[in-house]
């Protein structure tokens, strides 16, 4: 197990995500690790924390990631994980679990993530589902920049590029992408549904806990005015203020209210870190737990610098790990709050 050194100055943020599930069994002894299986997209994975493990550079993943968050916290809890595997991948979207990932032109592709999974596997822990209700396209078709090479390592097009960034509110809500986004998010529901289903298939003695997404924008959106602190621009980079509602109304809140359903419906655990991260968003300044839209990341890949496109920073893996951590060792395994 890897020790995560990073201070956790939003460890507080645990306690608002107990959900109220009846326990089940007790947690294992010091003496019976639990294999355990991650899944996840780049907020799992750790995109943008320096270092990078160098033997997952196409997934750009992170030394220290969420999952190794998650594990330290369990530990000090009595809750021992064997991590057997975990395959978290930027970029990968809900069917990246049982299809593989194109990582680009001349990379081998990703393998399907269930694959890590086993009949011996007795925990599984998912991040994923903004990818699938197309995050990126949206974001590119409400940011010219990201449109030009700004955007250049966010592999997804605009849902329409003859359409004005400076548009994007209206042809989500009123024009053409209103259609798309539903379709999008019709797909979302189905795939969910299989995410289960396959977990269910391949582990079927595992307990499964569905991550929901970090908050990105604050419920007050002018603070999303300020920029941020270090000089690196503003914390949704040139997106138009007509769309930073859209983007955590219609985007994340419904995304995260239709993970939350299908766990329920399926007898996961959902930690509902959206309802958690409102004070922490990347238009938090200094408190921020979101990198902020094109602001430098601490890693380089290739020789370049990664920029954010509004994965969790350090800060924020630390404390959605926390979070996390906190949550499973309560809901799951039937601990008392730390």
């Amino acid at each position: 197990m890897r020790s995560v050194t990073t201070s956790r100055s939003l460890c507080t943020v645990t306690a608002a995500l107990l959900v109220a599930l009846t326990p089940t069994t007790p947690a294992s002894s010091a003496g019976e690790p639990v294999p355990t299986v991650f899944l996840g997209d780049g907020a799992v994975a750790g995109y943008g924390i320096a270092p990078l493990d160098e033997s997952r550079l196409p997934c750009v993943r992170a030394a220290e990631n969420l999952p190794d968050v998650i594990e330290d916290q369990l530990a000090d809890q009595s809750v021992l994980l064997d991590v057997t595997a975990d395959v978290s991948c930027a970029g990968a979207a809900l069917h990246h679990v049982w299809e593989e990932q194109d990582l680009g032109d001349g990379v081998t592709p990703a393998p399907p993530q269930k694959r890590a999974l086993t009949k011996d596997t007795r925990l599984v822990v998912a991040g994923l589902g903004a990818h699938t209700v197309g995050l990126g396209r949206i974001l590119k078709q409400c940011s010219a920049r990201l449109r030009g090479r700004d955007g250049a390592l966010l592999p997804d097009e605009a849902v329409d590029p003859e359409s004005p960034a400076a548009d994007c509110a209206a042809y989500f809500t009123k024009g053409a992408g209103a259609g798309w986004l539903t379709k999008r998010f019709e797909q979302a529901d189905k795939d969910l549904e299989k995410l289960f289903s396959e977990i269910g298939s391949e582990s079927p003695s595992a307990k499964v806990v569905l991550v929901g997404p970090p908050r990105l924008v604050p419920e007050d959106v002018t603070r999303c005015r300020a920029a941020l602190p270090d000089g690196g621009g503003r914390p949704l980079a040139d997106v138009p203020k007509t769309a930073w509602g859209f983007l955590d109304e219609q985007v994340q809140a419904r995304l995260n209210s239709l993970m939350a359903a299908r766990a329920r419906t399926a007898g996961a655990h959902f930690v509902d870190l959206y309802a958690a991260t409102g004070a922490a968003t990347a238009c938090d300044g200094t408190d921020r737990a979101i990198g902020g839209l094109l602001e430098p990341s601490g890693a380089t890949l290739l020789h370049q610098r990664l920029p954010w496109f509004l994965h969790p920073n350090e800060t924020g893996r630390d404390a959605n790990g926390d979070a996390v951590a906190q949550s499973i060792a309560t809901a799951v395994y039937g601990l008392a709050p730390s």
